[in-house]
């Protein structure tokens, strides 16, 4: 047991698809395999999402603390909260009472990787009107986690495959997030890609930083900030040693990257990095009218603590009907097992 990293698992907004998908993932023999799996959220609804999806074979083990949860294929062990009125909790809804339980497992589970109780932490999907409604003003998972572990420098990685993400900035507007583009935040997020993939195990990792502007500003011509703050920022990120390219054409890069061109790439914003990730990541069927992948994860880097997340929404439209496919946190779960084997080398 002690190989094995306890991975904390938020379940998510209880309204949402991640009770379902979580119950699913902990019904295949490699999670317990890889590591000790303990669910934070309502038993009463990872029960629900049991029923729902036909189940019988698995038990709810609700516990009170880390100590008490058993880690056998069967059984999900639920650091229960009691948060959630089961004949109030409508499905596929918004709600205030959703938003707060949504936040207090988070809140709890990055207390319990703080404490040293849990070796990494995955994240499920909260719904921001929600939390927002149940008073708790972020903007997503990344802010809370910044501010619970007073974490300055940090950024998101979203990985699929051999494409790996991090961006300059995220969940601000598209005219916010031009002005962020200064060469002190881009080397800070060079570096921090540099040092997450050598976690992840490339050695000499190979460094794209993606233009703002198209073209990467065609020397001036389509603006300034590609001469004025990415390239200083680049020349310094190599003067220290770093193999780092750019700023190479934002509607190149992706497909560079996925040729083996780079490890990882520097996006300048949310949708810039987003978009290629979730085309090559989210494959729907039109034939079958479902999806047949939802794949890929989000890495919060520069944190204490490791946190690794699925990279979609509540998709509250598919919640409650046991169709939501599960591998985006298969994915999560993987890469939090992989770095925190990492953190508990160091």
């Amino acid at each position: 047991m002690t190989d094995k990293p306890v991975v904390g698992i938020t379940m998510g907004d209880p309204a949402s698809i991640g009770p379902e998908i979580t119950a699913k993932v902990f019904d295949k023999e490699w999670i317990y395999d890889k590591c000790n799996p303990i669910v934070v959220g309502d038993a009463a609804v990872m029960g629900n999402a049991l029923e729902i999806l036909g189940k019988t074979h698995m038990k709810i083990n609700p516990v009170e603390k880390v100590e008490g949860a058993v880690f056998s294929r069967g059984t999900i062990d639920v650091l229960d909260m009691k948060l959630v009125d089961m004949s109030v909790l409508k499905l596929g809804e918004v709600s205030e009472m959703a938003g707060e339980a949504a936040f207090r497992y988070v809140e709890k589970v990055i207390g319990l990787a703080m404490n040293g109780d849990i070796d990494a932490t995955v994240t499920n999907a909260l719904n921001k009107e929600a939390i927002n409604l149940a008073g708790h003003h972020y903007s997503g998972h990344t802010e809370i986690y910044a501010e619970m572990t007073n974490t300055k420098k940090y950024t998101m990685l979203l990985a699929h495959d051999n494409l790996r993400v991090v961006h300059v900035s995220t969940h601000v507007s598209l005219r916010e997030a031009c002005d962020l583009v200064k060469k002190d935040r881009v080397l800070d997020v060079i570096r921090i890609a540099h040092d997450a993939c050598r976690d992840l195990g490339i050695e000499s990792p190979k460094i794209a930083v993606a233009g703002l502007n198209p073209h990467s500003g065609e020397n001036g011509l389509f603006g300034r900030e590609e001469i004025d703050e990415i390239i200083p920022a680049i020349e310094e990120a190599c003067s220290q040693g770093m193999d780092v390219d750019g700023p190479v054409p934002p509607d190149t890069v992706f497909s560079k990257a996925r040729g083996g061109w780079y490890d990882i790439v520097v996006a300048m914003y949310h949708d810039q990095g987003h978009i290629p990730l979730k085309v090559v990541g989210f494959v729907y069927n039109k034939e079958e009218a479902k999806w047949d992948a939802v794949a890929g994860v989000n890495i919060t880097l520069g944190l204490p603590i490791v946190r690794a997340s699925v990279d979609h929404g509540t998709a509250f439209d598919q919640a409650g009907k046991g169709i939501a496919n599960e591998l985006s946190l298969e994915n999560a779960i993987e890469y939090g097992i992989l770095l925190a084997k990492k953190k508990l080398e160091d």
